[in-house]
């Protein structure tokens, strides 16, 4: 079986946004989007997003690659479109 977490534990690591070092915290997320079509971002790091994040329950997550450049754009993420956090199966 494969390791799980529960998603309110992954929200939380989710907004630890920089280790003691000062760098930004680098996470893996697979998610859902509106449309059906499946994400999945080996590097990303947490962003905000133009809007509440609380009211609308989403996050905001970014590609980076290795040095921490950005890769691609912001994907406003909804907290239960999220299937996988850091190779883990989220569930409630």
């Amino acid at each position: 079986m494969a390791n799980t977490i529960r998603r309110n534990l992954a929200l939380k690591e989710y907004d630890i946004k920089e280790n003691p070092n000062g760098k930004q915290t680098v996470f893996s997320i697979r998610f859902i989007k509106k449309n059906g079509e499946t994400v999945f971002l080996p590097r990303a790091v947490a962003c905000g997003l133009p809007y509440s994040l609380k009211e609308n329950r989403l996050r905001g997550v970014v590609p980076v690659d290795e040095g921490l450049n950005l890769t691609g754009h912001v994907y406003p993420v909804n907290i239960d479109a999220i299937v996988q956090w850091n190779n883990q199966i989220v569930t409630l």
